[in-house]
């Protein structure tokens, strides 16, 4: 009977570790406030620190995230949110510059109880956001991986270099963006100048795509080649190509994501010199 009795109450015990294991990862969803208004978020993953932070791109809600998101946060805390005007956060009349997105960031974790230190994540022009934040913020952040970061000299480059692409970005923004996507296009590039240098003891990694889809030609390339190169001297950070993966890395190849950021990590963890 003693046996019997030890092995339910072990059985007991295994269940009682599961259910906990799986109402860890149940995301806590809610609204956060900023000075722009509400935004939706969610937060996910075991009681660790840093915190993983996603910011997403151009168009696009915290749903983006969803193929990488249960493998990110099987091992870690992770925060993602709705910018305004995207997925479940209404609109706002808030200017759309680098630096405001920022500030709202740190304001919405901030109301959302979720603290320091963080690693961020950024996603095209996510990651710009994310550069930024951790200019602003250097005290507060572990590390930074780009996913296909829009550089800040992006939009002029393709303008002054490859005519064709600005000319059908200018069509697509004017026939296909939202209000939302047009304010933040339109903002990119303001207020860097104002912004302090990259902090030299936040370490970063950057992943590039290895396909550009529609707009993979050799001029096209040629003109984003010295951009990777310039993003990488900026930030002092290694990049990498993923062979195969398109604009949207985290969906395309979400196990280098992974890779990438426990790479982060390690390296979050060494002293930095200086």
């Amino acid at each position: 009977m003693a046996p019997l009795l030890s092995r339910r109450r072990s059985v007991a015990a295994l269940i009682g570790a599961f259910l906990l294991g799986a109402c860890a990862q149940v995301p806590r969803q809610g609204y956060t406030s900023a000075s722009s208004g509400t935004m939706a978020y969610a937060l996910a993953g075991p009681e660790k620190t840093p915190i993983v932070v996603l910011q997403s791109g151009l168009g696009d809600g915290r749903s983006t995230w969803n193929t990488v998101w249960p493998h990110l946060t099987a091992r870690h805390r992770v925060f993602a949110l709705d910018r305004p005007g995207y997925g479940d956060s209404p609109s706002t009349t808030a200017p759309r510059d680098p630096c405001q997105v920022a500030r709202e960031l740190r304001a919405a974790l901030r109301d959302a109880n979720v603290p320091p230190p963080y690693l961020l994540v950024g996603h095209s022009l996510g990651g710009l956001y994310q550069v930024v934040f951790a200019r602003l913020y250097p005290y507060e952040t572990a590390g930074v991986l780009l996913l296909a970061p829009t550089h800040p000299e992006h939009w002029a480059t393709l303008q002054r270099e490859t005519p064709k692409t600005a000319a059908m970005l200018t069509g697509l923004r004017g026939t296909v963006f939202t209000p939302t996507m047009r304010a933040e296009f339109d903002a990119q590039a303001q207020c860097l100048e104002g912004v302090p240098p990259w902090p030299p003891e936040v370490p970063a990694r950057l992943l590039f795509s290895g396909s550009f889809g529609p707009l993979d030609t050799d001029e096209f390339q040629s003109t984003l080649m010295p951009l990777r190169l310039d993003w990488q001297q900026r930030l002092g950070a290694s990049g990498e190509t993923v062979s195969g993966s398109g604009h949207y890395l985290h969906r395309d190849a979400p196990d280098r994501v992974v890779q990438a950021l426990e790479r982060l990590l390690d390296a979050a963890d060494k002293p930095q010199r200086h």
